[in-house]
């Protein structure tokens, strides 16, 4: 095998934790490799390891045969190694050749200017090179999240990056431009790269990757052809039990409406129309879903329903009342629980320990407030329980809520959402940065509550969750609602198109909002 990297043994330890335990990665040069595993399996950390944002506690790496040391991501890139984070770092006003360039660009008169003329037929040609159809003199802030990638790509190939490293690279894209992606790895491999990308999406993997590696709890579990495999296979490696992996064949039946949205408008925080004139309703025992890429509206929708946004114009009814001049408090005494789409800013009180925070939004009444006091005992049973059965970890009721990783916090604020007992659940993005075992138990109660004749509203820019859960889709698009439809009437691409704001060829058979038959 011809090595492109070999991450030999890698052990990475911070305080009181093992990140990385003795994990071994062999990347053959020119494929592309897939890394995948759970929330909280050691990927990004090995990966950092690779790039020397950290150096390994024990174990060896290995680039193009020869051992290095590297102290600082600058010594990674000297040895052929870019990586594209998965929070793009990009600088919105300048553009694309300027972002491409910047800190390496080209001289003129003796190092005293930046020979723009020079960087930009450098960043021409190099775009034209892999296919990429990018425009040098395209501002950051006005391409799509699609080419904001394409650029970071860019930004490593114009340093001499021979091995990409990509987290979490589909995270933020339509499907069509996950293809999009997908054909320009394509590219990058015909012309000699290498590619290592982060996913915890199983059939993206299997698309995409010539091998796959999975970890889980800090080890390499296995590495595996992805066409000598399949996703139950990979399920199971990664969370070291068997996963159901489709819960949607299950017959409901839908009830009264339990909310209505009708002609409502939201304005953003500078006062930039957000949403415009959105109408449509959640029925009792049904899941709806709102499909869209993030920055749409659907943020400012759901903070609007939820108390944390007055709108600026139509109704809100909950169980037939107006609530537009209802709390967020009264709107979680009345039944409404919520996962929010931010869960350090909105979710959790990130001081607080998890006693705190398993109460928030119900600590003024019973049974956790008795003669305007707090029952701490009941407090804590309260969060053991969440933490037991939603498997949040570590399990200490007394850590405070920033010492859980990403996917705990979300773990917990979901559980403590579910324990409220409501009759109408939102959920904004209910799994993200979630592992494979613990969607898998979130989605179960979110059946459950349908099943037992609650509302759920859901929102995911995750189209094969969305897929799943929903019942009525409905896809947002700048701030307007493109369609409601059947989820099993509408394909994947259809979908694309309409999260992109156009329309499919096909005629699709739009569903009333308000849950009736057409």
């Amino acid at each position: 095998m011809d090595r492109a990297v070999h991450l030999d043994g890698i052990t990475k330890r911070f305080p009181g934790v093992v990140a990385n335990d003795n994990v071994t990665l062999e990347v053959e040069r020119g494929g592309v490799h897939a890394l995948l595993g759970e929330n909280g399996a050691g990927k990004t950390t090995l990966m950092n390891v690779l790039y020397g944002l950290y150096e390994p506690t024990e174990g060896r790496v290995v680039v193009d045969g020869t051992e290095r040391e590297f102290d600082a991501p600058a010594d990674a890139i000297d040895a052929g190694i870019g990586m594209i984070h998965q929070h793009f770092m990009l600088v919105d006003p300048m553009t694309v050749t300027e972002n491409i360039t910047l800190g390496n660009e080209p001289r003129k008169w003796g190092g005293l200017a930046v020979d723009r003329a020079t960087a930009r037929e450098e960043v021409q040609e190099l775009s034209d090179r892999y296919g990429f159809a990018v425009d040098p003199d395209a501002t950051i802030a006005d391409v799509s999240v699609g080419v904001q990638q394409r650029v970071e790509i860019l930004k490593a190939l114009y340093r001499g990056a021979d091995t990409l490293i990509l987290d979490e690279p589909t995270a933020v894209l339509t499907p069509q431009e996950v293809d999009e992606l997908f054909a320009v790895f394509e590219g990058l491999t015909d012309a000699g790269k290498t590619i290592i990308f982060i996913t915890h999406k199983l059939g993206e993997a299997m698309t995409a990757a010539d091998d796959i590696t999975v970890l889980r709890d800090g080890k390499g579990v296995a590495t595996v052809p992805a066409a000598e495999t399949t996703r139950e296979s990979l399920a199971e490696m990664m969370v070291g039990r068997e996963v159901l992996m489709d819960t949607s064949d299950r017959p409901h039946d839908p009830g009264a409406e339990t909310l209505r949205v009708e002609g409502v408008s939201v304005t953003d925080d500078r006062g930039v129309p957000a949403v415009d004139d959105v109408s449509f309703s959640v029925r009792e025992g049904e899941i709806f879903g709102i499909a869209g890429v993030d920055g749409n509206g659907q943020a400012e929708l759901i903070e609007a329903i939820t108390g944390l946004r007055d709108p600026s114009s139509g109704r809100i009814d909950f169980e037939g009342e107006d609530i537009g001049s209802w709390s967020r408090r009264d709107r979680i005494d009345a039944g409404m629980a919520y996962v929010p789409e931010d869960r350090h800013e909105r979710g959790l009180v990130m001081e607080f320990d998890l006693t705190e925070s398993g109460i928030l939004g119900s600590q003024h009444g019973e049974p956790f407030t008795s003669n305007g006091r707090i029952d701490w005992d009941v407090a804590r049973d309260h969060a053991s329980n969440i933490v037991e059965t939603y498997d949040v970890r570590p399990p200490d009721i007394g850590a405070k809520s920033a010492a859980l990783s990403g996917g705990n916090q979300q773990k917990f604020i979901v559980g403590r959402e579910f324990e409220r007992d409501p009759s109408l659940f939102v959920a904004a993005h209910p799994t993200r940065g979630v592992d494979i075992g613990s969607t898998e138990f979130i989605h179960e109660r979110l059946f459950a509550l349908r099943d037992d004749g609650d509302g759920v509203l859901v929102v995911s820019s995750k189209l094969d969750e969305v897929q799943l859960l929903a019942d009525r889709l409905a896809v947002i698009h700048d701030g307007t609602l493109m369609a409601v439809v059947d989820p099993d009437d509408v394909t994947e691409e259809e979908l694309g198109l309409l999260m992109a704001g156009e329309r499919p060829a096909r005629q699709l058979e739009s569903q009333r909002v308000d849950g009736g038959e057409p």
